[in-house]
This record gives C-alpha cells, sequence and structure tokens, in this order.
C-alpha cells in the first residue's frame, strides 16, 4: 500500500460513522483496511455517492489505488475453490507479513491412460496433513499437453476439471490451448504460457476468454516488454514465470531473477514487473538420475522459493518426502508472525473422561496444546485438559512473562466449572510451571500435581502418581 496511516485513509473516508461497513466508526474501518481485515469497497456511501457524483468516483479510485497491494493479486479458479496468488506488499514477512500462499499444483499429461489421470488427481484432491489445529491441503491441478493433439488434450482437461480443482492448463501450441479453453474456460483456469514465439496469440486466448495467463522469458527486458504489452492490450491477470533452470546456469540465476523481479515490484519502481511469480520446481525432472534423486531436488527448489518469493508452483512428485517438508513450510512462512498461532481456551474432554479421571492444564499455544493433545488421546488417556489463555504462549515463556499465573488458573477453573465434573479437586501442571505449584494451591484451594516436562511421558507418569496417595 502506498500510504500507511490510518488517518489519510480515513480523509477519503464520509466521516459519518453510520456503520454500514461493519465497524463502530469510520476511523476503525479505516484501521481495518489497512491491514486487510476489512475492504474499500465495504464502505457502502462512498460506493454509492460514487455512482452518482464523478468527483467521488475519482476519489473512490485513488483510494483503491492508494490502498492496492505493490504486487496485483490474480485468482485462478472460481467461486469458493478459487485460489488468490500475489497481493504482497513486502519483502520480509516480519514487515507486515505474506497474505497469499504459494500455490502449489501437481501435473497430469495427456499421454496418461485415464486410469493413472483418475489417480493423480484424486491423490491431490484427497491429501490433507493435519497439523497444528489445521488440515493443509494442495491448491490445484496442471494439465500438460504431451500429445500435440488439441482434441485429446481437451478431453483430458474436461475430465480433470470434473475433480473440481482449480487448473492450470499447460501448453506452447495455442491450437491445443485453445481447444482446452472451449471446454473449461467458465473455470477460469491458469493459461501457461506465452513466449517470444507465441505471445500473440495467447494474447488472443487470455482476451477472448477472459483467464489469467503466464508470460514465460529467462530475460527480463523480454519479460518485462510482454507484460507490458499484454497490459496496454486489457489483460489484467498476468503471473511471470522468469524460468526455473537447474542446469545450465544452476539455480542461483533462477534465484537471482526472482529477487530482482520482487524487489523492483515492492519499491514501486516499475508497475510492469508488479505481478505474481510462477517457479516450476517441476524442472528437476530434467536433472539426470533417479526418480528419487529429481523428487529430491523437487523440494529443494520449491523449498528455496516458497521463502523468496514464489506465487504459484508446478510439481511433479506428489510423494509424502515432497508434499510434506514443502507444505509445512509454506504453512510456517505464511502465517503472521505477528500473532501466534493460538486455539480457543477453555475446557476440553479427552477419551470420554468421567468424574474420577485427572485434570490436566496446558496454555492455548497451538504447537503446545494439539501436542499434548495428541499425546493424551493416542495414549489412551481419559481426563480434562484445561487450556489456558496465555495470548498464544508456550508454557515456560508465558510463565516467564507472567501470561501463566496462579490467578488465571483460579479465573479458568471457574469459568469452565471443572469442579461441578469432577469428584475431586486435583490439578496436573506441565513440569515446565514447576514453580506455580504453590501458588496456584494457595489461590484456587486445589491439590496441585507437578506433571512430566514432555506430554509423551504422562502416561508413565500416570501409572506412578494416579490415583494419587493421601
Amino acid at each position: 500500500m502506498k500510504i500507511k496511516s490510518p488517518l489519510e485513509v480515513y480523509n477519503y473516508l464520509p466521516r459519518t460513522n453510520c456503520g454500514e461497513c461493519g465497524y463502530d466508526t469510520c476511523m476503525s474501518f479505516a484501521a481495518h483496511i489497512l491491514d486487510r481485515s476489512a475492504k474499500v469497497e465495504d464502505c457502502k456511501p462512498l460506493v454509492e455517492e460514487a455512482k452518482k457524483d464523478p468527483k467521488i468516483k475519482e476519489k473512490l479510485d485513488e483510494l483503491l489505488e492508494l490502498t492496492a497491494p505493490e504486487i496485483l493479486e490474480v485468482a485462478i479458479g472460481t467461486g469458493d475453490s478459487a485460489i488468490k496468488i500475489g497481493g504482497e506488499e513486502v519483502l520480509h514477512r516480519h514487515e507486515l507479513t505474506f497474505f497469499n500462499p504459494t500455490a502449489f499444483f501437481y501435473d497430469v499429461w495427456d499421454t496418461l491412460d485415464d486410469r493413472a489421470i483418475d489417480e493423480r488427481c484424486s491423490r491431490v484432491v484427497e491429501y490433507r496433513k493435519f497439523y497444528v489445529g489445521k488440515f493443509l491441503t494442495l491448491d490445484g491441478i496442471a494439465v500438460r499437453c504431451t500429445s500435440g493433439d488439441p482434441k485429446r488434450f481437451r478431453e483430458v482437461v474436461k475430465k480433470v476439471a470434473g475433480y473440481g480443482k482449480p487448473m492450470v492448463l499447460v501448453s506452447l501450441d495455442a491450437d491445443c490451448m485453445k481447444a482446452a479453453l472451449e471446454e473449461v474456460a467458465e473455470t477460469r483456469p491458469l493459461i501457461y504460457a506465452a513466449t517470444e514465439g507465441n505471445w500473440k496469440e495467447f494474447l488472443e486466448l487470455s482476451l477472448d476468454y477472459n483467464v489469467p495467463v503466464v508470460l514465460r522469458a529467462k530475460d527480463l527486458d523480454v519479460l518485462k516488454s510482454m507484460a507490458a504489452t499484454f497490459r496496454q492490450a486489457g489483460v489484467k491477470d498476468i503471473v511471470l514465470d522468469p524460468v526455473t533452470d537447474p542446469l545450465g546456469e544452476g539455480l542461483k540465476g533462477t534465484f537471482e531473477r526472482v529477487i530482482q523481479l520482487r524487489r523492483t515490484a515492492i519499491a514501486g519502481e516499475d508497475k510492469d514487473v508488479a505481478y505474481p511469480i510462477m517457479v516450476t520446481p517441476i524442472a528437476a525432472w530434467l536433472i539426470d538420475g533417479d526418480e528419487v534423486t529429481k523428487s529430491y531436488w523437487e523440494a529443494v527448489i520449491a523449498s528455496m522459493f516458497i521463502v523468496k518469493y514464489a506465487d504459484v508452483m508446478i510439481f511433479r512428485s506428489i510423494d509424502q518426502h515432497v508434499v510434506m517438508p514443502t507444505i509445512t513450510l509454506r504453512f510456517n512462512i505464511y502465517t503472521d508472525p505477528r500473532t501466534p498461532v493460538q486455539v480457543e481456551p477453555g475446557l476440553r474432554p479427552i477419551n470420554d473422561p468421567s468424574p474420577e479421571d485427572p485434570v490436566f492444564i496446558t496454555t492455548n499455544f497451538a504447537l503446545t496444546y494439539y501436542t499434548v493433545e495428541s499425546d493424551l488421546t493416542s495414549g489412551g488417556i481419559k481426563g480434562w485438559l484445561l487450556v489456558l489463555d496465555t495470548g498464544g504462549l508456550g508454557v515456560e515463556v508465558s510463565v516467564a512473562g507472567g501470561q501463566f499465573t496462579a490467578s488465571k488458573v483460579k479465573e479458568l477453573i471457574e469459568e469452565t466449572k471443572i469442579a461441578e465434573k469432577v469428584n475431586h479437586k486435583i490439578l496436573v501442571i506441565p513440569g515446565l510451571a514447576a514453580r506455580l505449584q504453590g501458588a496456584i494451591e494457595d489461590e484456587t484451594g486445589w491439590k496441585v500435581l507437578v506433571g512430566p516436562m514432555d506430554s509423551g511421558r504422562i502416561k508413565g507418569w500416570l501409572e506412578n502418581n494416579w490415583p494419587p496417595q493421601d
């Protein structure tokens, strides 16, 4: 965004505090526009007045321009399944955050038989990995034309479209691409790719079918020139591919081109390159070696450019040793560093506990909570788990920082009414909170047992300590 102060945004708003945007005041709304939890278009009075008054329309357009992210946001697909890429504002996530996670597409090719296509598509659609309270999934399918046959490519694209995932259509042949778009243009696939040799045909396809397009060139001057041409012709949704080359020049050249594109765009120096960037880890399959070696390099390439600064990728391997580390890294990089990952505080019954079963306590830092919850559940331990609001901090940090205190434990016990659910007053605290044992006993009137440092040892600890001996 080109403006950083809520007051600057506020000066463009009606300043009536009508509340139609969902916020109490225009100033509050302005602050939410800056952190991107609200949109300018949510100001209904401003939008309605802009329809009647050209001066207000000019004012609205100026505000939209000033609050737009430096990198254009592009949608692939339609409706709830659409994937947004780009839309970034900073080079380093600690400066603000990264907003739209790198989109992962996994390829099928039209020389595969239908059974193999179904198998690969199903694996992409069904993949789910539970991590820190969320299910991590894969984004879409890239359909590659290797047959050179427009009819076959069209058939395969239609088949893949039935899986309901966003698609990237991969072919340098305009006839093949047109045949596919005639079938699935309404799903708004990303078409890949316009090059120096076919850009005129792909420009027409992008305009005729209103779909986003990838521009591909290793020479950044050529890439910029194509982008300017497409933009001036009326193509709004553009993605840049500076060519992933793990062979001739190695990854160093690719890395330098990606960095240069992103830095230039974020600095606002050149609108012609202010677009999302595509990197293709699938290029690793050009490297000599067996499939394990190729897939290893695919994961390496993906990991490099998830951090800097790929917005969309195409993969070949859907094996766990490639998918798991890359989607986990993506989740971590695109988690807002300003806000700890946390769960709702409260009470969680584990494994259908009875009134005789123990009461444990932990913090609402998501990684801590899900580790403890998993250890209890998988260990077959019946119990009650109190989750204390520490602002998303772990046990040791929150004890040291004053977020995990005896008084807050007392409040949690009272709010959850745990005393009404059990026939004892015994609380098991984490070993890292041992120093609070006496204070919690004095504050709550409960007997406090100090559990192990590691929740994975709770089962063995209970065998020796529960039920407690008087």
